[in-house]
């Protein structure tokens, strides 16, 4: 595993992704049209500094955060709640624990080899597989 999470990352799948959104509560409609969506995902990484975009034909999210310094996050375009987030790394794993209303709200992002990882947690987990491109 690496630390250096640079680049562009195509979803090649996901699992168990309509679950996590019904555990936040996402409407039916909204979730029939998110499971069906591919990402890319754009990573620049300068060290702790991230910046990242996650890009779909549905809807796009940026979030930049810096490892070690927690912040407000609003998470406009998938929940569309207010969180605090903390991201640590835990070996050459980003560690995201989120606090808010929903309890037991976080993720992990690593990578292996050529593939980027992403396993959303809440009540149920989803893990996203992506392949590097860029």
């Amino acid at each position: 595993m690496s630390k250096d999470q640079n680049g562009t990352w195509e979803m090649e799948s996901n699992d168990n992704f309509e679950g996590y959104m019904k555990a936040l509560d996402i409407d039916f409609a909204t979730r029939k049209i998110a499971v069906r969506l591919t990402q890319t995902k754009i990573i620049q990484q300068d060290g702790d500094n991230f910046k990242t975009k996650t890009n779909s034909t549905f809807r796009n999210y940026d979030l930049d955060f810096t490892v070690g310094v927690e912040f407000d996050e609003h998470t406009k375009g998938l929940d569309n709640r207010t969180v605090k987030s903390l991201i640590t790394w835990e070996g050459n794993v980003l560690v995201c624990v989120q606090k808010g209303e929903k309890e037991n709200r976080g993720w992990r992002q690593w990578v292996e080899g050529d593939k980027l990882y992403l396993l959303l947690k809440l009540n149920s987990r989803v893990k996203i597989k992506s392949g590097h491109v860029s």
